[in-house]
């Protein structure tokens, strides 16, 4: 399996911490927002290959970061988008493509966004993946109507399949809302370029997932604990309060 990490954003909203360094490699607490996904998925030993999916403009500190990693039974691949704004940017989806293109990638993947921090384990969501034997999302419960508005809204039938799926809609079909977390069996993660072409958006990466929804089943995981969202600087203020950093 290969955990793909979407890092190539410009995270405009942090300027100016993230001007000329990239979110994910923020410090929270004692080690990087990606330091905190990583450990727990390496630790696990269940992904042999993860991918940082950069733009230009970092792709240099995230080089950087993985030559001082750890020793791992895991590769470490930075892969460069090409792109050097935020106004030239490819969008989530594409660059998922580009990766898997430009390393030839034929694996169960793991895509996960690069600047949230979890208070429980992604083992569990891949656990889960593999005994449901389809593609997968997760899903948490947001009471909050006008933040709908601003995330992927899923329906699920009893067995957790997703029946419906919507980014940023007008008109919220429930309370689930999709984090960027998402799990795709070999031959659905072969079929990106497909939705693409097929009119799926890209810029959310979730718009993936939505239309393969509508194609093979995908099921949804209810989250079993906490995502820190670090979306602009009050917000990575808080997560650094909650970790024990200053």
């Amino acid at each position: 399996m290969k955990c793909l990490i979407l890092a190539a954003g410009y995270a405009i909203r942090l300027y100016p911490l993230t001007e000329n360094f990239p979110k994910p490699l923020l410090k929270v607490g004692d080690k990087t927002i990606l330091d905190w996904l990583v450990d727990d998925i390496d630790s696990a030993g269940l992904v042999d290959g993860f991918v940082v999916i950069s733009n230009h403009k970092f792709a240099g500190h995230f080089r950087e970061w993985a030559a001082g990693r750890p020793a791992s039974s895991a590769s470490f691949t930075v892969v460069d988008d090409g792109t050097s704004t935020n106004e030239t940017r490819l969008g989530a989806v594409r660059d998922i493509q580009f990766a898997v293109d430009s390393l030839g990638l034929d694996d169960d993947m793991l895509v996960i966004a690069g600047d949230n921090i979890l208070d429980f384990s992604l083992v569990e969501f891949i656990r889960y993946a593999e005994a449901k034997k389809t593609s997968c999302i997760m899903r948490y419960y947001e009471a909050d109507g006008n933040r709908l508005h601003k995330c992927g809204v899923v329906e699920v039938d009893a067995d957790d399949r997703v029946v419906g799926m919507e980014e940023k809609p007008a008109e919220p079909k429930s309370h689930w809302c999709c984090p960027p977390f998402y799990f795709y069996r070999r031959e659905d993660a072969g079929r990106v370029a497909e939705g693409i072409a097929a009119g799926c958006g890209v810029d959310a990466p979730g718009s993936f997932a939505a239309w393969l929804s509508t194609r093979v089943p995908v099921h949804a995981m209810e989250m079993p604990g906490r995502r820190f969202d670090i979306g602009d600087i009050d917000s990575y203020r808080r997560v650094c309060a909650h970790f024990g950093s200053a």
